[in-house]
């Protein structure tokens, strides 16, 4: 990408955060007076040279003492000056990142679960973490850096013109060749360290998968293998810099060679001016002071340059994500609510196919009555899963559309949605916090009188109570430090406070023990009553209870009735599905 490409991604960047914007003038006339402190040593180095060391009828100790009270004032004001813009830019770099950082995880969480699923969580999770810290090290670091260094550049070679101009034009040739190969390493620095925060989300999703998976890891005696893939990530990370670092070295021994060209450049030039009597010593040795102050930020900005673009790689990447236009987007203020009361559902002629595959439903229209149970069943790879998805919106529909109490789910705004349908989803997934506050994600202002309330409500109080500190126990990472029974008890109790006018539920019952199964399905019985329910089951006890079940084969809504009916339909779908569950649940 060219260097057009790289300014336009930093245009974006910035628009994104607007926050960078706040206060810049003020940083900048900080980042001047900085800038003029510096300056003003190899002038008062020239003036206490010329007019005090080497004055008519010898030195002139006043003029001397007078040019360093000035020279110490001017450098004490630069220091403030200095520490006064770091801080500033500090605080605003930390508040624009962190304002792009929300932005960036929101935009996410809008995206599909087909986008979702079709990058690896490590990848995302850097966009978010690892990608912003980049660009923060760098505004933070480097970008003070650079933007000192491009003052410091700008104000010593008009004063090195202002002293002598054949010298400042040495000093601009013996760069000149250093600024072509700055250039030209420019694209290939870009590359090289998109490379690089390319690898760190593929180490990162790879150091996630090991952790998070290290039970089955372990059940399988797959650590060697899991080891090895790890290894490789790192061991492709750890090319990548490689290779960005040689780049960058390459480059910055171009900026090392030009300085080297300018001093000796000066020397030459500055003695023979001399002798002309074309140059002091006071201005030839103040012009060796400025070529010192011209160098270092060539320097610097080669140095800086690797950051710059490792910088810009990471901006890059969380633009790539912001561009994603969300295919399930919330229609927000042009949306309108869901209609007051129990909700009915109604699928209109929906298919749907998964991107590459094949249809997973194909031409489903079906209507659900309001405040009655339905139990979705159906072979594995039916669609029952994909049927819920699209009855809460967390996917769009190919073709057709489903629509809640008349009301299409398209123009419904997620505010209202998200609060009239709840969905409990197959693995009962819990926040690392305790049991309350997992609870309280469904509606933040219950008290604890109010959520044990629930739990009694339930049937659950005696659970609840043999739990080691009752609400505030810990249910760790995934909810892991409980069974997946007891999760889903947890995810139930969430469901009924957050008291949804439809309730969907995605395997609610599976694999969990009798006893379990007991309690979660007298509990089940209350958070369902009096509100429409659509549950995706495999256990057909659950099919059993409801009021009409729907039975789905290859996409296609091939029965539907009560379990009675067509449980005594022979040779029908659902009778075999039903005779071998009774089967399984006998062994």
């Amino acid at each position: 990408m060219s260097s057009d490409g790289t300014l336009a991604t930093i245009r974006r960047g910035l628009a994104l955060s607007p926050e960078l914007r706040i206060g810049l003038g003020g940083t900048i006339a900080l980042a001047v007076l900085q800038m003029a402190g510096r300056v003003a040593v190899p002038i008062a180095v020239q003036q206490g040279i010329d007019h005090g060391i080497r004055a008519a009828g010898g030195p002139d100790l006043g003029v001397i003492w007078r040019i360093v009270a000035f020279t110490v004032c001017a450098l004490v004001i630069s220091t403030l000056c200095g520490y006064l813009m770091t801080r500033r830019l500090f605080t605003v770099s930390e508040t624009a990142l962190g304002g792009l950082r929300s932005r960036t995880f929101r935009h996410i969480h809008d995206l599909s679960m087909l986008h979702q699923q079709s990058e690896r969580r490590g990848s995302m999770v850097s966009r978010v973490t690892s990608d912003v810290d980049q660009i923060s090290q760098f505004l933070q670091t480097g970008g003070v850096q650079l933007l000192l260094a491009s003052g410091q550049l700008l104000v010593s070679a008009i004063v090195m013109f202002v002293y002598s101009w054949q010298l400042a034009l040495v000093v601009l040739l013996a760069f000149g060749p250093a600024v072509g190969v700055i250039r030209l390493f420019q694209k290939r620095l870009q590359a090289v360290y998109r490379a690089v925060r390319e690898r760190t989300g593929v180490m990162l999703g790879a150091v996630a998968e090991s952790v998070v998976g290290a039970t089955v890891i372990r059940s399988y005696g797959v650590a060697g293998r899991t080891q090895e893939r790890l290894d490789s990530s790192i061991q492709s990370l750890r090319v990548a810099q490689q290779r960005a670092l040689r780049t960058s070295v390459t480059s910055f021994s171009s900026g090392e060679i030009g300085a080297g060209l300018a001093l000796a450049g000066v020397v030459v030039v500055g003695v023979r001016l001399g002798v002309d009597g074309e140059l002091t010593v006071g201005q030839l040795t103040a012009f060796l002071f400025l070529v010192t102050l011209f160098i270092q930020p060539v320097q610097i900005a080669t140095d800086m340059l690797n950051e710059a673009q490792n910088a810009v790689a990471g901006w890059r990447r969380i633009l790539d994500v912001l561009d994603v236009e969300p295919d399930v987007a919330d229609p927000d203020d042009r949306g309108v609510p869901l209609p007051a009361g129990p909700l009915s559902v109604r699928f209109a002629d929906v298919s749907f196919r998964y991107p590459g595959g094949p249809v997973v439903l194909s031409d489903v229209d079906l209507e659900l009555a309001a405040r009655r149970k339905y139990a979705v069943v159906g072979e594995t790879g039916s669609g029952k899963t994909t049927f819920a998805k699209l009855l809460t919106r967390l996917m769009d529909p190919a073709e057709g559309e489903v629509l809640l109490s008349g009301t299409p789910l398209t123009s419904v705004r997620f505010s209202s949605l998200r609060s009239r349908v709840v969905m409990v989803p197959q693995d009962g997934f819990l926040f690392d916090a305790t049991v309350a506050e997992n609870i309280r994600f469904a509606e933040p202002s219950l008290t604890d009188e109010q959520l044990r309330a629930a739990f009694t409500e339930l049937g659950l109080a005696d659970w609840l109570a043999g739990l080691p500190d009752g609400l505030a126990t810990a249910v760790g990472e995934r909810g892991e430090a409980l069974s997946v029974g007891e999760r889903q008890l947890v995810a139930l109790v969430r469901a009924y406070v957050a008291d949804p006018d439809l309730l969907v539920l995605d395997e609610a019952t599976s694999a969990v023990d009798p006893a379990t199964e007991v309690r979660l399905q007298h509990a089940l019985d209350l958070v369902t009553r009096g509100r429409t329910t659509v549950a995706i089951a495999h256990r057909l006890s659950t099919a059993q209870a409801a009021d009409e079940v729907i039975v789905v084969d290859a996409g296609r809504v091939v029965q539907r009735g009560p379990h009675a009916r067509l449980v005594a339909e022979e040779g029908s779908i659902y009778a075999k599905l039903y005779a071998s569950w009774l089967e399984q649940t006998r062994s």
